[in-house]
């Protein structure tokens, strides 16, 4: 009974694992790592709002700065403006991108009517099929490290998330999301000497 506990609990990590609506696509570390920095900063000043605008970008702002550098410290950089050997900076972007066909994703319905043998269609494979079809929102981060002296790109990771709600912003979703998605991407990374 124990075993089987243990292969369920396995199955659900690996099911919730595949199923996540975040992918992140870092860069190789061995240029970042060969320089062998310590000290870090920021390469532009924090979002100010005046307006009070709701563009979830001075929303965001704020989550990634402290999700890098959390992330950065954790690994013993340190945040200095004085002593910088590298640069942080990011690019938000909203873009779209197209799902995967109806076919793929419903397991063999074809909107060409043809005969399958043995094969039972049912609704939730008709769900998927309307699901994961068509134009997909996505919110993308680009988090990049310059080097200071040359002001070069020496690393850098792409954070995209599907939006499965462009009209509703939640702080809290968002926050989880972020923090998710920035300790996946930066996961990579070496440790500071």
């Amino acid at each position: 009974m124990r075993s089987l506990i243990v292969i369920a609990t396995l199955m659900l990590t690996v099911v919730t694992t595949a199923c996540s609506t975040i992918e992140t696509r870092p860069d190789d570390t061995a240029r970042f790592a060969a320089e062998q920095y310590k000290y870090f900063t920021w390469r532009s000043k924090p979002l100010a709002n005046p307006g009070g605008s709701a563009d979830p970008l001075y929303a965001m702002d704020p989550i990634i700065r402290d999700e890098v550098t959390a992330q950065l410290t954790s690994r013993g950089y340190v945040l200095d403006a004085t002593q910088a050997q590298f640069s942080v900076d990011y690019l938000q972007a909203t873009a779209l991108r197209e799902g995967v066909s109806s076919q793929d994703a419903s397991g063999g319905i074809d909107p060409i009517p043809s005969a399958r043998p043995n094969r039972q269609i049912n609704q939730a494979m008709v769900d998927n099929a309307h699901a994961l079809a068509g134009v997909q929102t996505t919110n993308n981060i680009a988090i990049t490290f310059n080097d200071m002296d040359s002001q070069q790109e020496v690393w850098r990771v792409i954070v995209t998330k599907i939006v499965e709600d462009v009209n509703r912003v939640d702080a809290a979703t968002m926050r989880t999301n972020l923090k998710k998605g920035i300790s996946k991407g930066m996961s990579t990374l070496p440790d500071a000497n």
